[in-house]
């Protein structure tokens, strides 16, 4: 079996992947992402490859792999990788982190100003006679910012543009960290978010020890009639919570992007929720995110592969950090 120099279980742009191929060889095998099997037979050989969300790399994922130097992602996020077994293997995680960072604040103000006039969704799914909602303008209204991942910083300032109060928590940023004052967002406690905004966007990176963290009593102090948007991960929420908040009129309509299986699926008690939207990751696919994603992740390949790093992690936009000063919701 002949050496491949990348795998691509993900595309990129033509033009990306056209420089790529002028330089190495490549393989765009996307099928291999539903084939953990084949998957393995094809990476035996691979210097690089590029892999989506779903894709979890291990240890064992990298015993498969003896001469893999990169594994690279479109997407932000660690805890589908193993960091610490390619430290050890020397191999570099390249992950494209900020590509995505635009596109995802126009997610969640598009999202927000979907919520505060709904009579604009009836329309667009073909309602053309659907009964005039009293609507709702930002200008003037309270916006908690929860969470202070990069997208955070770009909404903030959108938000600002329309006229928003922004107060804000994030559990890893301490109230007087000097970034809540750049971003003009007031730190406020959980509790006082809750109970003075008019709508919630929750941008906070995931950790394992959040999972569950918007519970009963985070939701007991929302203010009635509340608009929750979102990118962050579902694990965040506790399900039976947040359903009794979005049937009591606390929370008067949610739509968060990229929720797990199995969140709002059968059997689940937001199955059955009408004022609960759910949106397939459509907040990173803009054609200018893949655009800024590819060329990031085709130019940091061929450098690893033409002069291999030393460093196991990589995001666009910021040096490679060493894996004992890392925590996944310290920004």
């Amino acid at each position: 079996m002949a050496a491949t120099d990348i795998l691509l279980l993900e595309r990129l742009v033509p033009e990306a992947l056209a420089w790529l191929e002028a330089r190495h060889s490549v393989e765009v095998r996307p099928e291999l992402a539903t084939d953990a099997s084949l998957l393995r037979k094809s990476v035996y050989k691979a210097h690089a490859v590029v892999l989506p969300r779903k894709v979890v790399v291990t240890r064992e994922f990298l015993d498969f792999a003896p001469m893999l130097k990169a594994v690279a992602r479109m997407h932000a996020g660690t805890d589908n990788t193993d960091l610490e077994a390619c430290r050890d293997r020397k191999v570099r995680v390249i992950q494209a982190t900020t590509a995505n960072v635009r596109s995802n604040a126009e997610y969640l103000l598009a999202s927000l100003l979907l919520l505060y006039r709904r009579g604009i969704g009836s329309s667009l799914i073909g309602d053309r006679h659907a009964d005039i909602r009293l609507g709702r303008e930002l200008n003037g209204s309270t916006v908690g910012i929860f969470g202070l991942a990069p997208t955070a910083h770009t909404l903030a300032l959108m938000l600002h543009s329309l006229g928003a109060k922004l107060i804000g928590y994030d559990p890893a940023v301490h109230h007087t960290a000097p970034l809540w004052g750049r971003l003009q967002v007031q730190p406020v406690s959980l509790r006082d978010m809750m109970s003075q905004a008019d709508a919630i966007s929750v941008q906070m990176m995931y950790a394992s020890r959040y999972n569950g963290f918007v519970n009963d009593k985070v939701l007991a102090h929302c203010k009635p009639g509340q608009v929750w948007v979102g990118t962050s991960r579902s694990l965040l929420f506790e399900p039976d919570a947040l359903a009794r908040a979005l049937t009591d009129g606390r929370i008067e309509a949610a739509m968060f992007d990229g929720a797990e299986a199995g969140f709002a699926s059968r059997g689940s008690p937001l199955h059955e929720l009408g004022n609960l939207f759910l949106t397939p990751r459509l907040g990173s696919h803009t054609r200018e995110s893949r655009l800024r994603a590819s060329w990031y992740v085709a130019h940091r390949i061929h450098e690893t592969l033409s002069a291999p790093q030393h460093g196991v992690l990589d995001s666009l936009g910021t040096d490679a950090a060493p894996l004992d000063r890392m925590d996944p919701v310290i920004r």
